[in-house]
C-alpha cells in the first residue's frame, strides 16, 4: 500500500530530475516559441503613445468673482485648482459624444481606422476601436491623463492635444445656452420694472404740477396754518387754507403711496441691475475649464510592440504551461495504470 502511494508523490528532488530528463522537449518548445513570438513581434504594427496631463479649474461664476468687494477672494477663486467635483465634471465632458464626434469627423477616424461604412455594425466598430486607442482617465493626484495610440505619432499627438482643447469649447457652449437663457429673463424684468418706474414717475410730475410735492410736509404745513387762522379768527384765510387741504388730500394720499412705492421699486431696480451684469458677464464669458500641465509632443520612439517582453512572456508562459501539462499528463496515465492492475 505504501508503495502504491509513493507512485503519486513528488518533492522537490523529484521535481527537478523528472523536468531533466525531459530537458530536452522543454528546451526545443521554448526556442521554437522565442523564434515564433519573435516573428509575430517583428509583424506587429508599431504604434506610438501620445499623452496629454490637464487639471481641472474650480467651479464658480466669473460674473460673482469680478463682482466681488474682495479682490484677494476673487484672485484666490479664480486661480484654484478644482476638487473631486470638478475632476467628475471634466471626465464627463472628456467622454462625451460630443467630443467624440468632434475627433472623428476632423480626423476622418473611419478611413483611418480602416473601416468600411457599409460594414455591417460600422459604428460599432469605430467606437470600440476610438475606446481602445484613446484612454482618458483619471490620475491620482486630481488631474486627467489624455493617452493616445495610433500607427502615425504626429496624429496621436494632435488628436491628444485637440481633445484637451474641446474641452472648454463643449463646456462654454453647454454654459452659454443656460447662462443666455438666464440673461433674457433677468432682462425681461429688469425692463418691465423700469418701464413701471418711468410711469409712475411721470404720474408724480403730473401731481408736482398741481402743487404736490411733499404730502407730509404740505399737509402738516397746512394744518398748522389753519389752526393760526381759526385762532386769530380769520374765517377767508381759514376757508383757502381748508380748500387747499382738501384738494392736498384728495391725491395727497395717492402721491404718498405712489412715491414709497417708487423708493422700493427704485432699490430693486438697482439689484436687479447687479443681477443683469452679473447674467451678462456669464453668457459671455469663455473661461479656460482646465490647466494643461503636460501637451502632447510627437514620440520619437514607439510604445508598443514590446518585442523583447512579448518574447520572454511568451516563451516562460508557454514553459510552464508545457511543464504542467508533462506532470498532468504522466499522473493520469500513472493513475490509470495502477486503476487497470487494481
Amino acid at each position: 500500500m505504501e508503495e502504491n502511494q509513493n507512485m503519486f508523490k513528488f518533492d522537490a528532488v523529484d521535481l527537478i530530475l523528472y523536468f531533466w530528463k525531459r530537458r530536452w522537449a522543454i528546451i526545443i518548445v521554448g526556442f521554437a516559441t522565442a523564434i515564433i513570438s519573435s516573428i509575430v513581434s517583428l509583424c506587429m504594427t508599431e504604434r506610438y503613445k501620445s499623452e496629454v496631463i490637464l487639471f481641472p479649474t474650480a467651479a464658480g461664476s466669473l460674473s460673482q468673482d469680478l463682482l466681488s468687494t474682495s479682490s484677494v477672494g476673487m484672485v484666490k477663486s479664480v486661480l484654484r485648482l478644482g476638487e473631486d467635483e470638478e475632476l467628475d465634471q471634466l471626465m464627463q465632458v472628456l467622454q462625451s459624444d460630443e467630443i467624440r464626434r468632434r475627433i472623428v469627423e476632423k480626423y476622418d477616424l473611419m478611413n483611418h481606422y480602416e473601416i468600411k461604412p457599409d460594414s455591417k455594425y460600422p459604428y460599432t466598430q469605430l467606437y470600440q476601436k476610438y475606446s481602445k486607442n484613446i484612454v482618458i482617465r483619471p490620475t491620482k493626484f486630481l488631474s486627467v491623463s489624455i493617452s493616445v495610440m495610433d500607427t502615425d505619432p504626429k496624429l496621436a499627438a494632435d488628436i491628444a492635444n485637440e481633445i484637451s482643447n474641446l474641452v472648454d469649447t463643449v463646456r462654454n457652449n453647454m454654459l452659454h445656452t443656460k447662462a443666455i437663457l438666464a440673461m433674457q429673463l433677468v432682462e425681461k424684468e429688469y425692463n418691465e420694472l423700469r418701464e413701471d418706474i418711468e410711469e409712475q414717475e411721470q404720474i408724480l410730475n403730473e401731481m408736482r404740477k398741481k402743487g404736490i410735492v411733499d404730502y407730509e410736509k404740505q399737509a402738516e404745513a397746512l394744518s398748522n396754518a389753519l389752526g393760526a387762522a381759526l385762532s386769530s379768527g380769520n374765517k377767508s384765510a381759514a376757508n383757502d387754507i381748508q380748500k387747499r387741504l382738501d384738494e392736498l388730500g384728495k391725491e395727497g394720499g395717492a402721491f404718498a403711496g405712489i412715491s414709497s412705492q417708487l423708493k422700493l421699486d427704485r432699490e430693486r431696480l438697482a439689484g436687479l441691475k447687479t443681477k443683469l451684469t452679473e447674467a451678462q458677464l456669464d453668457a459671455r464669458q469663455n473661461l479656460p475649464h482646465k490647466y494643461i500641465v503636460n501637451p502632447a509632443t510627437v514620440s520619437e520612439k514607439k510604445a508598443y510592440p514590446v518585442r523583447w517582453m512579448i518574447v520572454v512572456t511568451s516563451t516562460i508562459t508557454t514553459v510552464i504551461a508545457l511543464m504542467l501539462f508533462m506532470i498532468i499528463r504522466d499522473a493520469v496515465v500513472r493513475r490509470i495504470d495502477y486503476l487497470k492492475k487494481n
